[in-house]
C-alpha cells in the first residue's frame, strides 16, 4: 500500500550544481503562490522543478503532485490532465473547472505543471481560477516563456557555468561514466577537450548529454574537433555541413539565440544511422512512456522491420535521445520537437498517426479480451496509464475510420467509466455515435457507456434512455452478451432509485433466457418472453426496458453449462463479464430486499465464480456485498473482513468510487464492535472518497440506514467530542494514507 503523500516523479540520474537556482526557488515557493521557472528547451527546468518540489514537499500536508502537459497538442485535456494528477476523478456532472476548485479549495498542496509553453492562454486562465478559489495552493510551472498570470513570479533559469566552475564539466564526466563505467578523462588532454566542449555547447545540460553519449563513437579529443568545426562554420541555406533540420526550424519554436542547443540536437541526429533517424521520427506520435512492443507496432514499416525497431531504439538510448528507467522508454519534449520536423519532412505524418491509431486500437481489443482473465488488473492499468494515446488515436480515427472510432470508443468506455474518465468516456461515446451510421455490438457498446457514465454520474433519466435504446438494439440483434449488459445497466439504475423488485424480476428472467447452451427456439431465444411472461409486472419491471449493451463486449471464454439461475448456483471458469455482472444485480436485489438467507450463498458463489475467473471489479462488489448481508446479519467481525477484500480490490483497480462504498461499510462494521473512535476515523476518509469523486454519499437507498446507525453506535461509544475529533482527521488524512489505516486489521482502542 502507497502512503506517500502526492506524486513526484522518480529522478533516474544524478543531480548537478544549481544551488544558487535551488535557494531562489525555495525561497519563492515558501513567499509566493505561483513560479514560473523560464528558460530555453534542453537548459534543465525539469529536473530543476523535480529538485525544487520534493525538497518543499514536507511543507505542504496535502502533497505534491506533477503533472507534464508536454504531450497535450491542444488544451482539450489539460482539465482532466491536471484534475488526474491531484487525484480527482469527478463522478458528477458538473463543470469540471468547476470541479477541480471545489477540490483543491481546502487543500494545502503543491502543484507542479511541467512543460507549459505550449498551452500558455489555457494554463493561465486555469491558475487564475485556482489560485482564487484555493487559498492553500501553491503553484510551480515550467515554461520556456512566462504564463503572464496575475500575480505569475518569474525565476529564470540560465546554463550551467563554463568558466570558473566545475558543474558543467562534472556533468560531462557523470553522463560519460553512466554510458560507460569504466570510461573516464584521465588521458592526456581529455579533461581540456572536454572542457572545451562544455564551453562550445554554452552549457546547456540537454547538449552536454548529448554530446557525452557521443564518446562511444569518438575519443572525446575527436568529438572536440567535430564540435568546433561545426561551431565555428557559418550556419546558412547553402552549408552543406548544417544539419536540414537547422534550417527547417521555426525560430519561434527555436529561436537564433538557442541556436547552440538546435544545431547540438543536429549534430546528434547526424550521428545516428538512417534507420536510428527514422525511429527518431515515428516515436514522436506517442504521447506517453512506452515500451519495446509499442515502439514495434507504432514503428514498423519499410525499412524499420521489428528486429530493425529494435536495434534502433538501443542505438537512441545509447544516444541519450530516448531515455530507459529500466521498465518503459521516454523521449524529452524537446528532442520530441526535433524529431516531428523530421517526421514532417519525411512526409510521413499520416501514416505514422495511422499506426498508431491501430496500435492503440489493438490495445483496446487486447484488454477488452483480457477483462476476465488472470491480467484482468494490469490491463486496467495499461488503459489507464496510456489515456492521452487512447485519446489522441480515437481523435484520428474519428476524422480518418469512423467504424474503426466506434468499435474503439465502446471497448475503452467500460475501462474509463471505472477509472473516473466519465466526461471522456460519454463525450467520446456521444461523438462516435454521432459520427456516422452504426450497428451491432459496436452500437450496444456505445449505447451501453453512454448510460454507465450517466448513471455515475447520478444522471438517472438519462441512463434509463440509453437503457432502452441498448434493449432494443440487444433484442433486434439476438445479442446474449448484450441483453445481459443490458440488465446490469437497467438493474442498477432501478437499484440506485429504489426498485430491487423490479431489477431482481429482469436479472432472474435475462439470466435465464441468455443461459448457455439454450437451443434455438426456446423461450427468450428471439427475445420472445422478455416483456410479456406469465407474472411480468409492467410496474415492478416486467415490461421495463433492461438497459444497455455489453460494455466491452467479452465474448464467453468456454463452453460448458452455464449458471442455471439468478441464485448463485456455481458458475464455470471464464464465465463472461456481462453474465457476472447480471448476477451482481441479483444479489443486490435480494440484499435490499432483506432475503439475505438467498443473497448470501448468491454472493458467496459470485464471489468465488469470478475467484476462478481472474476477475476482481465484479468480484470486489461481491465482497462488499457479502460484507453488507454479515452486518445486516449481526456479524460485524466477518463484515469487516469482507470489507477490507473488498477495499484491498478497489485500490488495486484504483476505483476512488468503490472505495468510497467500501469504507462507510467498514466504519460501520467498526462501530458495530464498539470502536467507535476508530469508526470515526474510517468514516471521515470515507468522506474524503465522496470528494474525490465529487458526490456526497451514494449507492443504493438502503445504506442510509447502516450510515445513520453507524454513527449513532460510533457516537455513543466514544461521545461527541471524540467522534468528532477522529472524523475531521480522517478527513483531512491524505487519501492513500487514511485507506491505509483503514486497512490494518484488529481493533484499536
Amino acid at each position: 500500500m502507497m502512503t506517500q503523500v502526492g506524486f513526484l516523479p522518480d529522478e533516474t540520474s544524478s543531480f548537478v550544481g544549481r544551488r544558487a537556482e535551488l535557494a531562489r526557488l525555495d525561497t519563492a515557493l515558501a513567499t509566493r503562490r505561483m513560479t514560473t521557472l523560464i528558460g530555453p528547451g534542453g537548459v534543465g527546468k525539469t529536473r530543476l522543478a523535480v529538485r525544487a518540489a520534493r525538497a518543499a514537499a514536507d511543507r505542504y500536508p496535502d502533497g505534491a503532485w506533477w503533472a507534464d502537459l508536454s504531450p497535450l497538442y491542444d488544451d482539450a485535456l489539460l482539465l482532466p490532465t491536471v484534475s488526474d494528477a491531484v487525484g480527482l476523478a469527478d463522478h458528477t456532472l458538473r463543470m469540471p473547472v468547476e470541479a477541480l476548485c471545489e477540490w483543491l479549495s481546502d487543500k494545502r498542496l503543491l502543484l507542479v505543471l511541467d512543460s507549459a509553453e505550449h498551452l500558455r492562454g489555457p494554463c493561465s486562465h486555469l491558475l487564475a481560477e485556482l489560485i482564487t478559489t484555493s487559498p492553500g495552493l501553491t503553484v510551480l510551472v515550467t515554461s520556456r516563456q512566462p504564463l503572464d498570470t496575475r500575480g505569475e513570479h518569474v525565476v529564470r533559469i540560465q546554463p550551467l557555468p563554463v568558466d570558473g566552475a566545475p558543474d558543467a564539466l562534472r556533468l560531462f564526466e557523470d553522463r560519460l561514466r553512466a554510458a560507460d563505467p569504466h570510461a573516464d578523462l584521465e588521458a592526456p588532454g581529455d579533461r581540456a577537450a572536454a572542457a572545451d566542449i562544455c564551453r562550445r555547447l554554452e552549457g546547456i545540460p540537454l547538449a552536454i548529454e548529448l554530446a557525452a553519449a557521443g564518446i562511444g563513437r569518438h575519443t572525446v579529443a575527436q568529438l572536440a574537433t567535430r564540435i568546433g568545426t561545426r561551431f565555428d562554420a557559418p550556419v546558412d541555406a547553402e552549408d552543406l555541413t548544417a544539419s536540414r533540420l537547422d534550417l527547417l526550424a521555426d525560430d519561434s519554436l527555436w529561436p537564433r539565440r538557442h541556436r547552440t542547443l538546435r544545431t547540438t540536437i543536429g549534430w546528434s541526429h547526424e550521428l545516428c544511422t538512417p534507420l536510428e533517424r527514422l525511429l527518431w521520427a515515428r516515436l514522436t506520435v506517442l504521447r506517453t512512456d512506452f515500451d519495446e512492443a509499442t515502439a514495434r507496432e507504432v514503428c514498423t514499416g519499410g525499412p524499420l522491420t521489428p528486429d530493425a525497431v529494435d536495434r534502433a531504439l538501443q542505438g537512441l538510448v545509447a544516444q541519450s535521445v530516448v531515455q530507459w528507467d529500466g521498465t518503459r522508454y521516454r523521449m524529452l519534449d524537446t528532442l520530441r520537437e526535433y524529431g516531428r520536423m523530421w517526421l514532417t519532412e519525411l512526409g510521413e505524418e499520416r501514416a505514422a498517426a495511422d499506426r498508431h491509431a491501430r496500435s492503440f486500437l489493438g490495445l483496446a481489443r487486447r484488454a477488452h479480451d483480457g477483462w476476465t482473465g488472470p491480467d484482468q488488473i494490469s490491463w486496467y492499468h495499461r488503459i489507464s496509464d496510456t489515456h492521452l494515446d487512447l485519446c489522441a488515436a480515437l481523435d484520428h480515427l474519428l476524422a480518418h475510420d469512423v467504424t474503426a472510432a466506434q468499435e474503439m470508443a465502446g471497448l475503452v468506455g467500460f475501462f474509463w467509466a471505472c477509472c473516473g474518465h466519465l466526461s471522456e468516456a460519454r463525450g467520446y461515446a456521444q461523438r462516435a455515435l454521432g459520427a456516422g451510421p452504426v450497428e451491432g455490438a459496436h452500437l450496444t457498446r456505445l449505447q451501453w457507456v453512454l448510460g454507465v457514465a450517466a448513471l455515475l454520474q447520478g444522471d438517472f433519466a438519462t441512463a434509463e434512455k440509453y437503457g432502452a435504446l441498448c434493449t432494443a438494439t440487444a433484442l433486434y440483434d439476438r445479442d446474449d452478451d448484450g441483453m445481459l449488459g443490458a440488465t446490469y445497466l437497467s438493474g442498477l439504475t432501478q437499484l440506485m432509485t429504489g426498485e430491487p423488485a423490479a431489477a431482481l424480476e429482469a436479472a432472474e428472467r435475462v439470466l435465464r433466457m441468455t443461459e448457455p447452451g439454450r437451443a434455438e427456439g426456446e423461450p427468450g431465444a428471439s427475445g420472445e418472453g422478455v416483456s410479456g411472461e406469465p407474472g411480468a409486472s409492467g410496474d415492478s419491471g416486467g415490461s421495463r426496458p433492461y438497459g444497455g449493451s455489453g460494455e466491452a463486449g467479452e465474448p464467453e471464454l468456454s463452453g460448458g453449462p452455464g449458471v442455471p439461475g439468478a441464485f448463485g448456483e456455481p458458475g464455470v471458469p471464464g464465465e463472461s463479464a456481462h453474465r457476472l455482472r447480471c448476477r451482481l444485480i441479483t444479489v443486490f436485489a435480494l440484499t435490499a430486499l432483506g432475503r439475505l438467507t438467498e443473497s448470501l450463498p448468491a454472493a458467496t458463489a459470485l464471489r468465488r465464480s469470478c475467484e476462478r475467473g481472474g476477475e476482481y471489479w465484479t468480484r470486489s462488489y461481491a465482497d462488499y456485498q457479502l460484507a453488507l448481508i454479515a452486518l445486516l446479519q449481526g456479524r460485524p467481525e466477518d463484515s469487516a473482513a469482507h470489507a477490507r477484500d473488498m477495499l484491498a480490490g478497489k485500490h488495486r483497480l484504483r476505483d476512488s468510487f468503490g472505495i468510497a462504498l467500501g469504507l462507510d461499510i467498514l466504519a460501520a462494521a467498526i462501530a458495530a464492535q464498539g470502536a467507535g473512535a476508530q469508526a470515526a476515523r474510517v468514516y471521515g476518509t470515507g468522506h474524503a472518497y465522496w470528494r474525490m469523486v465529487g458526490h456526497p454519499q451514494r449507492g443504493t437507498p438502503e445504506l442510509g440506514a447502516v450510515r445513520e446507525n453507524c454513527e449513532l453506535q460510533a457516537r455513543a461509544a466514544v461521545g461527541d467530542e471524540a467522534y468528532q475529533r477522529a472524523f475531521e482527521r480522517g478527513q483531512a488524512d491524505n487519501a492513500e494514507v487514511g485507506l491505509a489505516a483503514a486497512l490494518q486489521s484488529g481493533l484499536q482502542p
